[in-house]
């Protein structure tokens, strides 16, 4: 068969409207292929719908392959959309699975991080916790997160819609800090705050303990290993931002850029437009495979205007916070989540699915 591109109907039917339909469409896709599924089910937690909940992974290429590359999506559950989008479209790709095979690699696609957040419309897990902020080394205390702290009682508000008062202590805190200040206060991760925002909870979530179990399983043993994380909701729209996920190492970063071009940014020296966060996902991968060279970064693609994401953020928050109180809103908050991450039109997943394609094919070529 002549490797090929997918067609635009081919492409926008990899998408999906639900998490259980998102799901659905990974195991078909992976069937198509020979590939078997391993299943991860939740021991806990259910679905928007009731449905059981799980991550799945395949493996496409060479399973011993000394090389892997590892593709996740849904991190931050309903930043899924996009991720499984890439990776449904991914396992149709006829130049895809052509590159893998010519290059001896393997690719592990590792669909639905956080199956809770995916199914729910909620960037966190089952306990409010932001996985992108648990991969933390909890046998020791945490540091208290005193800049959070300082704002946390502002971003979130007692009462939703927030009333006048809140609305000009908000504007007042980013007077006093600026925009970017205020971004990296909220945004860095706390561990204090179990009702706030960027929660990074006080033990491992399972979806944590997860990760570093597949990633034990499937490249443990690997010589080399890519890392590419799919996210949403920050940058311009559509853009994918390639912001290197790994400590802060100049050869490691260097490497990064090598790989997938000079305009990988990195949140260690203010040239991403996340700010520096902490108990990363790249931690899971050095932990698990530490004989691997790694090579890795997030892939961020834009959705809306900052301050628009971030007040569905707080309305989502609020509502977790106060389910009874503001049931009535909670259809409404649902959909500004879900248009905040993700972008239902076919420019924006044609822009997206291009993007995350060309990285993935740059990360098998270095790979080889």
């Amino acid at each position: 068969m002549t490797a090929r591109s997918l067609r635009a109907d081919e492409l926008l039917a990899s998408f999906s409207s639900t998490y259980a339909e998102a799901r659905d469409k990974f195991h078909e896709a992976a069937r198509s292929r020979g590939l078997g599924v391993t299943r991860y089910m939740h021991p806990t937690a259910t679905g928007a719908e009731g449905e059981e909940l799980s991550v799945d992974v395949a493996l496409l290429g060479d399973p011993h392959a000394r090389s892997l590359l590892v593709v996740l999506s849904g991190m931050h559950g309903v930043e899924g959309f996009c991720g499984s989008g890439c990776q449904i479209a991914l396992l149709r790709d006829e130049t895809v699975l052509a590159a893998v095979e010519r290059g001896g690699v393997a690719v592990l696609l590792y669909h639905a991080v956080n199956p809770y957040g995916f199914s729910h419309l909620r960037r966190t897990n089952e306990d409010n916790v932001d996985l992108n902020r648990n991969f933390r080394d909890f046998s020791r205390p945490q540091p208290p997160g005193t800049a959070y702290a300082e704002v946390h009682s502002i971003v979130m508000p007692p009462t939703w819609p927030p009333d006048s008062e809140n609305n000009a202590a908000l504007l007042a805190c980013v007077a006093k800090h600026g925009e970017s200040r205020l971004q990296a206060m909220v945004s860095s991760g706390q561990c204090d705050f179990p009702d706030g925002l960027f929660y990074g909870g006080r033990a491992p979530a399972w979806s944590n303990t997860t990760l570093r179990q597949a990633l034990r399983e499937f490249g443990g043993q690997r010589e080399r290993l890519g890392w590419i994380d799919i996210h949403t909701g920050l940058g311009p729209w559509g853009h994918g931002e390639k912001i290197h996920s790994g400590p802060d190492d100049p050869a490691m970063i260097a490497r990064a850029r090598a790989w997938f071009g000079n305009d990988v940014t990195s949140f260690y020296d203010g040239s991403s437009t996340s700010a520096e966060i902490t108990g990363v996902s790249f931690h899971a991968p050095l932990d698990a495979c530490p004989h691997a060279q790694y090579t890795g970064i997030g892939l961020e693609f834009g959705t809306q205007p900052f301050n628009d994401v971030f007040q569905a953020l707080r309305a989502d928050q609020w509502l977790a916070n106060h389910p009874s109180e503001g049931a009535a809103m909670r259809p409404a908050i649902a959909r500004a989540m879900r248009a905040a991450f993700h972008d239902g039109s076919h420019a924006w997943k044609g822009m997206v699915h291009g993007q995350a394609r060309v990285a993935v094919l740059q990360a098998i070529h270095a790979l080889r």
